[in-house]
């Protein structure tokens, strides 16, 4: 049985898409801790601390939003545009999608703000996610979990093609359009219709909840890399975007996940220097908390500090080996909270829906995070690049 390193198939997809840019960047919601709205100051003050990370392994100068709605109105564009353009931002933007038959109120926030600041804004995104974690939320995994109402693969690829349709002539025509998930949500079959509507996909995957999988900390690079090699395993050659991933430093034990500073600097080392940042479009979680009922702290920085929690600083060893674990041997290895999504009650986004973007359709507007822009990196994958990462897929197929 051929068996290949994770890192070696991460060096086969860089060098097919050398003319892409990876992106750094981090998850921002549309409320404060104490769930009152963020404003443009709140935003900026994010982008600008993001920016100035002491240590940091490059400029993380991208963020990831969840809506394009301001908290609490119906279709206000989110007031993170104007920090992102003021801060130059990349911005991956993302449409609700969960728990909806219809996208107006965000398409209506979206077409105020192409219209309102032109080429300025439109110029940051480099991408929009239709949708995140909804197709996890209608999974078993997600109904055992209590994860909230999601959606369907054919809502999702009516959702996408609606996006299409109404920015064809404007500034976001050439915007890559993705679906962010979970990686088992991914390798379920029955979702193939999303894969096959969306130029890359994004993973949420947090070891941290991998329940029944030994996930201490020690093992957390491992459970990661077979995560991650799934996803690629089931892109088709498409690009996958880690669009959200990280460690608490602070709260309650999860099965034998333990919190602590340490245990985050560790995962930022193990996953994010040794797998992710500079080799693919990574948007860690998180700068700041800003959901109240997580117990869970994420936030590697206290009040917006640029002197981080741990040193950011990538070592240039690691403790976790070369990743040899099949891609369908993953698939089939999911438990309880198998997909390393968040469960119920620890939502990203200031609600109790479950995941880390969980919201209802009316408290969309509440919560949103910011996005990164994954425009001019996958529109400079030409034919020829795309061939080579379906190369390293198939060959991800038979380990």
């Amino acid at each position: 049985m051929l068996s290949v390193p994770l890192l070696a198939v991460i060096a086969l997809a860089a060098g097919a898409s050398a003319a892409s840019k990876n992106y750094l960047g981090f998850n921002s919601g549309s409320t404060l801790p104490d769930n009152s709205a963020k404003f443009k100051a709140d935003f900026k003050a994010e982008f600008t601390t993001a920016q100035n990370l002491v240590g940091a392994p490059g400029t993380f100068n991208s963020v990831r939003l969840y809506t394009n709605i301001q908290a609490y109105s119906k279709d206000d564009p989110i007031q993170a545009f104007e920090a992102a353009i003021e801060t130059k931002t990349n911005l991956l933007l993302g449409i609700w999608t969960s728990g909806t038959d219809n996208i107006d109120n965000e398409l209506n926030a979206l077409t105020k703000a192409v219209k309102q600041y032109g080429s300025k804004f439109t110029d940051l995104v480099i991408g929009i996610s239709i949708g995140s974690e909804d197709l996890y939320r209608n999974s078993v995994t997600g109904v055992t979990n209590d994860a909230g109402i999601g959606n369907d693969p054919d809502n999702i690829v009516n959702f996408i093609n609606e996006f299409k349709k109404t920015f064809a002539n404007t500034g976001l025509a050439k915007v890559p359009v993705g679906h962010v998930d979970t990686w088992d949500a991914w390798t379920n079959s029955s979702n193939k219709a999303v894969i096959d509507a969306i130029d890359w996909l994004g993973v949420d995957e947090y070891p941290y909840y991998e329940t029944g999988k030994n996930n201490v900390i020690e093992n957390s690079g491992t459970l990661f890399d077979t995560a991650y090699k799934a996803a690629l395993g089931a892109a088709g050659g498409k690009p996958v975007w880690v669009t959200e991933t990280g460690w608490p430093s602070s709260g309650p034990n999860w099965d034998k996940g333990v919190p602590s500073v340490q245990n985050a600097k560790y995962y930022w080392d193990e996953v994010g220097c040794r797998v992710l940042f500079n080799k693919t479009p990574t948007f860690w979680y998180n700068l700041r908390d800003s959901n109240p009922a997580n117990k869970m702290k994420f936030a590697i920085t206290k009040d917006l500090s640029t002197t981080p929690l741990f040193n950011l600083t990538c070592p240039t060893t690691f403790e976790t080996p070369n990743a040899t674990a099949s891609a369908s041997a993953s698939s089939s290895s999911s438990s309880a909270t198998g997909s390393g999504s968040r469960p119920t009650g620890t939502s990203a986004t200031g609600t109790t829906s479950g995941t880390a973007s969980g919201s209802s359709p009316a408290q969309a507007s509440q919560k949103s995070d910011s996005q990164p822009n994954l425009g001019a990196a996958l529109q400079a994958l030409s034919a020829g690049k795309y061939a080579a990462l379906a190369v390293v897929a198939a060959g991800l197929a038979v380990l």
